[in-house]
This record gives C-alpha cells, structure tokens and sequence, in this order.
C-alpha cells in the first residue's frame, strides 16, 4: 500500500531540511573562522601611528611592535599618518577590515580630540575595540636653573603674591601640555598667564631667556636640558612620582591637591574585530610590555611600559574625555 504524504507534511518536511541547513552553514562558516582566528597573524599587519617618524611615540612603538613582531612571528609595521589631530590616521584604520591586520595607536590626544572638535569624524568609543594600554608618561613643570624658584610650592606663592605676573609656558593651544596648564592653572588657584608656543624648542628658549617663569612638556622633550643643567625640574605631573625623575615630587605633594595627569598610549582595532584576534594581542603583549630589556628602553625614553585590561583602557579613554572636556570648557578653548 502506497502512503501519500499530504501537502502539510511536505511543506513541514521542506522547512525542517531548510532549517538544518542554515545551521550546518553556520557551523561551517564558524569552523572556518576557527582557524584562521587561531594562526592569526599569518601575513604582516599594520599599526598606524598619528605622529611622524622620529619622535618619541616612534621610536616606542617601532620598540614594541619590534619585539611583538619577533614574539608572533609576523611584521608588525608601523605606518606614520601625523596631522589632523590624528583624524587621517584614525580613518586610515576604520576604512580597513576588521580582521585584526590593521590596527590604531591611539593616545590620550584622542580622548581631547573628542571635546575640541566641533565635528570629530570617528567616535573612538563606538568605532575602535580597545585592546591594551601601551604606557604611560608624566610632564615635568620645569624653570630655568638660574631661576630664582627652587620649589614648585615657591612659584605659586609669588604668583598669588602678584597675580597675573608669572608666566607658565606649554606648546599649542589644545595640546595636552597646554590643557596641563590649564588644569594647573585652575586647581591651583594662582593668577598666572598662560603662553602657548608654537613648538617645544621655542618654549624652552624662552624659559632660558626668562621671558616665562616655568613650562609644563613631557619628560623626554626636557631630558637633555635637565641632564646638561640647563633647567631644573620643580615637579612632575602624575599621581606618583616619575620612575625618570624619583627625588622630585609630584605637583599634588608640591602644592596642588589632587593633580594628576598621566598621558598613555594604546592599541585599538576597529570595532568588529574578532575577539580571539584582541584577545591574543592582549596576552603577547603583555608578555612584552613585562620584558625588563623593553621596560628599561621605554623608560629611558620617558615611557612606563605597561599593559592593561581591554576595559581598564576603555576606562581610561572615557574619564579623560569627560576630564578633558571640562578643561576645555572651563578655560574657554574654542572648538576647532
């Protein structure tokens, strides 16, 4: 006896056989994946920097990226894109895959790019994947030797002595040594006037003129002059003391309650990156940011090597955004 199946059955039987073969699909399209999530990186990948050649945030990540190439057994090359806030860079990377072969070397300049511009074209919170903190550098508020000023606790009091006649130098306005200045400037509570100079060099000849009482720039633009003796260093920026200047004291122990400001550097990718792929970066470069040979190059640069968590740094991106914003805000910068 011959069973005819009716028309319900064949269409119930036509949509189970569909559905198994969506899901094997997907199994197949996972177990693809798998493998090559698994051997990455398995050709060179590119690490855009939005600095030029030659600079310190160069030469550290040529540092890093060297070690991780020979750690992963893949180039990690890096590719300089400066200008614009680092808004070309940034789009260099979003305009790639994300598959984990092109990635970002964003900054704490990123977090002030989010508040400066009037229309910043990439939003790092949604647009990049976090993926690990790099290092972190202090500023030196520093004078000249022939100064007068043998304390940072003694320049604050002659400035409250005479408002509005001492002079703080930074570069740019925007910079996040000008921004430094600022917050330095307000938490203080001293009068003093903010002179911004075009380049770093022009802001240390007029230290040396005394045409400003004190600067406020990374360690690594002032370590030749305060190594010759030609500036003395009053107090360094961070919550703890500078691991390259131990015997100075922090502005916070010096004088300004509370001040504290850290600059980093971090790797992200775009968002979408597979997480195996970020996950694998995280843990090599851990491993190389602990090398005491690396941590020690790095340092000597005015850099404390350091990892993190791909949420620490995400932490990390979105205070200084809001930190930075209010600075902005309070010391009435325009937007750009």
């Amino acid at each position: 006896m011959v069973r005819i199946k009716s028309a319900s059955t064949r269409v119930l039987a036509k949509r189970r056989f569909a559905a198994l073969a969506l899901a094997l699909a997907a199994l197949a399209a996972i177990a693809g994946r798998a493998p090559a999530q698994s051997s990455y990186p398995d050709r060179p990948v590119r690490v855009i920097l939005p600095f030029g050649p030659g600079g310190v945030a160069d030469v550290t990540a040529r540092l890093v990226f060297g070690k991780l190439s020979d750690k992963l057994g893949r180039n990690f090359v890096i590719e300089n894109m400066p200008g614009a806030g680092g808004i070309a860079a940034a789009r260099a990377v979003l305009d790639s895959p994300a598959d984990g072969y092109t990635l970002a070397f964003l900054t704490n300049g990123t977090a002030i790019s989010v508040p400066l511009f009037e229309h910043l074209p990439f939003d790092p919170l949604t647009q990049f994947t976090p993926v690990t903190a790099l290092g972190d550098f202090e500023m030196v508020f520093a004078t000249a030797a022939n100064s007068n000023f043998h304390t940072l606790g003694e320049f604050l009091t002659a400035a409250r002595a005479k408002p509005g006649t001492l002079n703080l130098g930074s570069i740019v306005v925007g910079s996040t040594q000008n921004l430094t200045a600022e917050l330095f400037k307000s938490m203080s509570g001293a009068d003093i006037v903010i002179v911004p100079f075009r380049t770093s060099p022009d802001e240390l000849v007029a230290v040396l003129r005394g045409d400003v009482q004190l600067e406020v720039e990374f360690y690594a633009a002032l370590a030749p002059s305060l190594q010759s003796g030609q500036v003395r260093a009053l107090a360094t920026s961070g919550r703890q003391r500078s691991p390259e200047l131990p015997d100075i004291p922090t502005a916070n122990e010096a004088g300004v309650p509370g001040f504290d400001v850290t600059s980093w550097n971090a790797l992200y990718a775009p968002s979408g990156t597979p997480r195996p792929v970020v996950d694998k970066l995280n843990h090599a470069l851990g491993e190389v940011l602990a090398d005491p040979d690396l941590k020690a190059r790095a340092l000597a640069l005015g850099i404390d090597a350091k990892g993190s968590t791909p949420a620490e740094i995400d932490a990390r991106m979105r205070s200084d955004i809001e930190k930075w914003g209010n600075v902005i805000a309070s010391a009435h910068i325009p937007k750009q």
